[in-house]
């Protein structure tokens, strides 16, 4: 591999003090890297990291599926409770692959150095407690937790076993997002002071439709087991196979893509999080039974730290939004916009104005002459600038085949290598999380809450 190779992905993600853009990076130079090395050395045949999956619905198994393009890592175990699953994950990664309902099973096998839970969120927090004090490193999906008192646990098990913790929100590894930190960095919009972000969808499958297999029933379904400490119910296949649409489980909108967004954009700006939470919406379009709302805006105030200025942060989701899919951050400040969309960041400049401009035409005729004579000889009359267009675009892509979950994993696995922690641990994953509960907390209390991104808890009370 030549040191052309080896340099271009720190090229890519180094300060962009002179201004000229990469148009395009390709992936198959950082694959080629981590082909022969990772983590900063070769990785040998008896070298192995060997995980388990804690629930293999679509969200798990395809994460695993991208792990396990890493050098070095098998999978060995699969919890789940719907026996189709472990069934497809016996076709899909082998028999060896052993299988179990119970996830206590697969934390006291002696060959699970790490799990991946994929559970729905009311478990998080419980399966990577019982995993930590069982002696495995974690990465887990987003939302951290569904409430925020758990995530202090989380925070207090990861930091008694030791053990390595990382959430599942994989925009603080890609090469895009420490782009975007590296160009904020270095003054390329001027000064923040406020941030949009949203993520659309309109489809069924973008508004959690999931289909239910056609042999769901009690005796394919640990139905007990999957309500865990949720309020007990008759058995329902949609509210397993569509969890996303319920409280007892999921955390709607805001925990599975604002959360996201606030991963994304505390990495970038070097935020710990808002101190007033704001939100609105309603259930306009997925009439299906779901009793979360499938449009939410929300707002956050984010005070003046020693890293960044003070902002203000607008997020929002739409699940029936007649464009389609679109997700885009734009981090505004005086000098330029910076925006985060489909394969890369780009930077759209305006020069601030090089005159303040002036109105006169209620002053007497004389009077606006006088002012004129002496305005033009400050600011000399300039012709034939088109306004309407920035004076520079800077665009910085990596193409669409670009994996940040892939270099998420990368990241996780070298930390357990290495044992150094990763960015996104326990702490980071709860300042993410907090604010997108609290969302959700605003929108069905109808209040404003105040948060205390330092402590990661409510502060005081909640003012309507």
């Amino acid at each position: 591999m030549s040191s052309d190779q080896k340099t271009s992905r720190r090229n890519f993600i180094k300060l962009a003090a002179t201004g000229i853009a990469t148009t395009s990076i390709s992936r198959n130079i950082f694959a080629l890297e981590r082909e022969y090395e990772f983590a900063g050395r070769p990785i040998s045949q008896n070298d192995k990291i060997r995980v388990a999956l804690i629930g293999a619905g679509g969200r798990g198994s395809d994460i695993t599926s991208v792990a396990l393009r890493v050098p070095g890592v098998e999978l060995v175990a699969c919890a789940d409770v719907y026996d189709g699953r472990l069934k497809r994950a016996k076709e899909v990664w082998g028999d060896h692959v052993f299988t179990t309902r119970d996830y206590r099973e697969v934390l006291s096998r002696s060959d699970v150095d790490a799990v991946i839970i994929a559970t729905p969120d009311h478990w998080h927090a419980k399966v990577a407690i019982d995993a930590m004090n069982a002696g495995k490193d974690v990465y887990n999906e987003k939302p951290m937790v569904q409430k925020i008192d758990d995530g202090h646990h989380v925070i207090e098990a990861a930091k008694k076993n030791q053990r390595i913790f990382q959430v599942g929100s994989q925009r603080v590894s890609s090469i895009i997002y420490q782009k975007a930190k590296a160009l904020l960095a270095a003054g390329a919009i001027g000064k923040l002071n406020m941030i949009e972000a949203w993520w659309d969808r309109n489809s069924a499958i973008g508004a959690w439709q999931y289909s239910i297999p056609p042999d769901a029933k009690p005796e394919t379904i640990d139905w007990d087991r999957f309500l865990g400490n949720a309020p007990k119910r008759p058995f329902d296949a949609r509210r397993l196979f569509r969890w996303r649409n319920y409280q007892d489980y999921g955390t709607g909108v805001a925990g599975d893509l604002f959360v996201h967004l606030f991963s994304g954009m505390h990495y970038v700006v070097g935020a710990k999080g808002p101190t007033r939470v704001m939100s609105t919406g309603g259930l306009r379009f997925w009439i299906d039974g779901r009793d979360v709302p499938d449009v939410m805006l929300g707002l956050y105030d984010y005070p003046e730290t020693a890293q960044h200025p003070a902002f203000n942060l607008f997020l929002k989701v739409n699940f029936a939004d007649g464009g389609g899919e679109t997700s885009e951050f734009k981090f505004i400040g005086n000098e330029g916009v910076m925006t985060i969309g489909g394969a890369g960041v780009s930077v759209a400049k305006k020069a601030p104005e090089k005159e303040p401009g002036f109105t006169i035409e209620t002053f007497p005729e004389a009077i606006q002459k006088e002012f004129l004579e002496a305005y033009y000889k400050q600011y000399p009359q300039r012709k034939g600038q088109d306004r309407l267009r920035p004076d520079a675009v800077e665009n910085y892509n990596v193409g669409r085949s670009y994996n940040d979950t892939y270099d998420h994993f990368v990241n996780f696995f070298g930390a357990m290598r290495s044992r150094q922690p990763v960015i996104e641990d326990a702490t980071f994953g709860l300042r993410a999380a907090g604010p997108a509960l609290l969302s959700n907390l605003a929108y069905f209390n109808n209040r404003i809450y105040h948060w205390d991104p330092e402590a990661i808890k409510i502060n005081g009370e909640a003012k309507s």
